[in-house]
């Protein structure tokens, strides 16, 4: 079976269980600072799993691009990615366990969907703790659908609880896995007493509770159910395959490498791992710049860490020989593989290969400036009676002039030197801390703080969308927010800086809209109605699919409409005094404005 084809069959099924099909969102998370990236498939669901309705009702599947860059340094080994595909299917307070588990066991062992063998499947529950009880009807259930009690292992909360944040909704959750190891699973194995042959490839959340502070849980009104499944690492298993690089998902990518390179995969175990870095980071750095909201390398956020993925796959390029500019070509077939799944690849096929080019270039501009640095600081080092390159200077090398550790130590080995790479990790530790922790988001679901402020400046957004459109005109286009409780930024489509009277009228135009505390409207309709009626949809949703429809100002005479899940502010008068705080450059073709409520 191939990705598509499971692709296609999980909607298949879920399909076939009543549930609708929705169209997967944006790598970047809208008003949402709690993450860079989208990193699960249950986040552009947040709102609906904190209580709005969702337009094609309580049973809900798609297929969710993400990004997790965590565990980055693991990247090259036969299973982690940095880009990997979610396979989701919810229950917004209609089903719950029993029904979850059943789904999950069906599609998973039945002859008619992926056939997988149930002596190969084993699963987690939660073993409970001082704040609830250990999940024996999650258990019961899975027995109930012929799962022997030996593979059923009960594991603490850091392995099967998830959470919203230190408050809000939380629950337990059962991990499905497969046996990756010889043969068949010895009697007695599970997760629980073999962790090296289990993967995971399913997790099924029951949201439960609310947690309303450390020690106080309380039973939620409505309850939930969010599952994921990894499609790369089902497919590896489907396909009998021990990488998720050998199939077809990263085999183009992987010939393609060869052509460039010359290098056969497979013939050096320290090559292969170049190998496998630069597929999956020129993977991922093709997903991020052609999404919908796609941003560009910088040293900030989101498009740090695409920087960080381009040049490392270009270093990585360099130890296999390549000694010129080759992402953009990758990116040809990586866009080719996935356009069906991913439109937004094909039409942002050109600005891919143009951004991914230029800052190739860049990065071997900087390392010839690196170099150069490195020879200034040449004369002090060879005072050094050590011969040893601190780590807080391998480190400034890196982090001011892009220059990698191990160009470092080459150019320091020529010269006599060793580098104290313990205190460039511990250097490099201390600047990520920050960064990380963004990414890695609240627990396990990155949930953001939905507060009053945030709304207030959510709305505000729509409104300042609409005024630089009758300002600048209609070639603007918003390419990303982010809000937080202090400050909204908001990123648009436009060739040259503002002039200081227009971003004086875009905020009086806001601020007139407040004043006139226009009604903030919401309707259920289908995309191509909203269209007709002239909403502006920043995403490509399924032909036929529900969207909410939020209109400021009167049905007759409105000023904004946009399709949009929200929250938003009953009228514009709660808002508050908009101001524009700075009008900047985001990247090339793409202007950035800070505004604050006051």
């Amino acid at each position: 079976m191939t990705a598509n084809e499971l692709r296609s069959k999980y909607i298949e099924f879920f399909k076939s269980k009543n549930h609708a099909e929705i169209s997967g969102q944006s790598l970047i998370p809208e008003n949402d600072p709690s993450v860079l990236f989208t990193t699960a498939g249950m986040h552009p669901l947040v709102p609906y799993l904190l209580g709005e309705k969702h337009p094609a009702g309580t049973r809900l599947t798609d297929y969710q691009k993400c990004i997790r860059t965590g565990d980055i340094d693991e990247v090259g080994d036969p299973s982690h990615l940095t880009c990997f595909e979610m396979l989701g299917n919810w229950s917004l307070g209609d089903y719950f366990k029993k029904e979850s588990i059943a789904f999950s066991y069906e599609f998973l062992t039945s002859k008619d969907w992926l056939a997988l063998d149930p002596c190969k499947i084993s699963v987690t529950v939660f073993a409970g703790d001082e704040n609830a009880p250990r999940d024996e009807e999650a258990a019961g259930y899975w027995k109930d659908n012929g799962m022997p009690a030996d593979k059923i292992a009960y594991l603490p909360a850091s392995d099967n609880w998830w959470a919203a944040g230190p408050t809000g909704p939380c629950g337990p959750d059962t991990e499905i896995f497969y046996w990756v190891g010889e043969g068949l699973p010895p009697e007695g194995s599970n997760k629980g007493t073999d962790s090296a042959n289990w993967m995971e490839i399913w997790n099924n959340v029951f949201m439960q509770y609310n947690r309303i502070d450390e020690k106080t849980l309380v039973p939620l009104p409505k309850q939930n159910v969010d599952t994921g499944m990894g499609l790369e690492r089902t497919n590896c298993i489907l396909q009998g395959k021990n990488s998720v690089y050998l199939t077809e998902v990263f085999q183009p990518i992987i010939a393609k490498i060869e052509e460039l390179s010359g290098y056969k995969y497979g013939s050096d175990a320290e090559k292969d791992v170049s190998v496998r870095i630069i597929a999956d980071h020129s993977r991922a750095s093709t997903f991020i710049l052609g999404d919908q909201r796609g941003v560009s390398p910088s040293n900030l956020g989101a498009g740090y860490v695409l920087r960080r993925l381009i040049r490392r796959a270009v270093r990585h390029g360099m130890k296999l020989g390549i000694d010129k500019a080759f992402l953009a070509d990758i990116a040809e077939t990586v866009i080719a593989n996935f356009k069906n799944a991913y439109p937004e690849l094909d039409q942002n096929a050109d600005k891919v290969k143009k951004e991914l080019t230029a800052e190739e270039d860049r990065f071997r501009d900087t390392l010839k400036k690196g170099e150069a640095e490195f020879q200034k600081l040449l004369p002090n080092l060879m005072k050094n009676p050590k011969k040893e390159i601190s780590g807080k200077v391998a480190f400034r090398l890196y982090d001011t002039f892009g220059f990698p550790l191990e160009l470092t130590q080459e150019l320091g080995a020529e010269n006599g030197f060793t580098v104290d790479v313990e205190g460039f990790k511990e250097a490099e530790k201390k600047h990520q801390e920050a960064s990380k922790s963004l990414d890695a988001g609240k627990a396990k679901g990155g949930l953001a703080e939905q507060s009053e402020i945030t709304t207030k400046y959510h709305t505000a957004t729509h409104l300042l969308q609409q005024a630089l459109v009758n300002i600048l005109g209609d070639q603007v286009a918003q390419k990303g927010s982010n809000i937080n409780n202090e400050r909204m930024r908001f990123d648009f489509t436009f060739e040259r800086p503002m002039t200081p009277e227009e971003v004086k009228k875009a905020e009086d135009i806001v601020n007139e809209q407040i004043q006139k505390d226009l009604p903030v409207t919401m309707e259920i309709m289908s995309l191509e109605k909203a269209k007709a009626e002239g909403a502006r949809a920043l995403f490509a949703n399924k032909y036929g699919e529900d969207v909410k429809v939020y209109t400021i100002g009167p049905k007759d005479n409105w000023f904004s409409k946009e399709v949009c899940g929200g929250p938003h502010v009953e009228h514009t008068g709660l808002i508050g005094h908009f101001k524009i705080t700075k009008e900047q450059s985001s990247s090339a073709g793409v202007r950035r404005i800070r505004a604050v409520i006051e």
